[in-house]
């Protein structure tokens, strides 16, 4: 199985996003000085890193050794979020493209009343959010 190329050279820190530092510099602020906030919303056109900062994001706050702007790489949800990585069960990623009907809505409403089962928050990353069902 093939995996493509944009999840194949997926940055995993802030500091290896190459061109984005209007997006990485004040996330990292945030993170730094406690104040994150309920939900973020990234725009922008195709393949300019939305995806990839919400992971980077939701791997910083979820560190053992955070929530820190520079994750650890070495605990285990830092390692379930890296490229290649397994995945979490705390950050949901969710294609709303083929997903955005009410049933799914449904879904992820009462999936987001659960604590989260390993890490410090439950993230819940909606790609393609403008195809979601009104």
């Amino acid at each position: 199985m093939t995996t493509a190329l944009y999840r194949r050279y997926r940055p995993d820190s802030f500091a290896q996003v190459i061109g984005q530092e209007h997006v990485t510099v004040p996330l990292a602020n945030a993170i730094d000085k406690h104040r994150i906030n309920h939900a973020y919303l990234f725009s922008g056109p195709r393949g300019c890193g939305k995806t990839t900062s919400a992971r980077i994001l939701a791997r910083c706050l979820n560190c053992a050794q955070g929530p820190t702007a520079t994750p650890c790489g070495q605990c285990d949800s830092c390692t379930d979020l890296a490229t290649g990585g397994p995945g979490s069960l705390d950050v949901i990623e969710i294609d709303a493209a083929s997903h955005g009907g009410v049933d799914d809505a449904r879904d992820l409403r009462e999936r987001a009343t659960f604590a989260p089962t390993r890490d410090r928050y439950k993230v819940f990353i909606i790609d393609e959010a403008h195809m979601v069902t009104p």
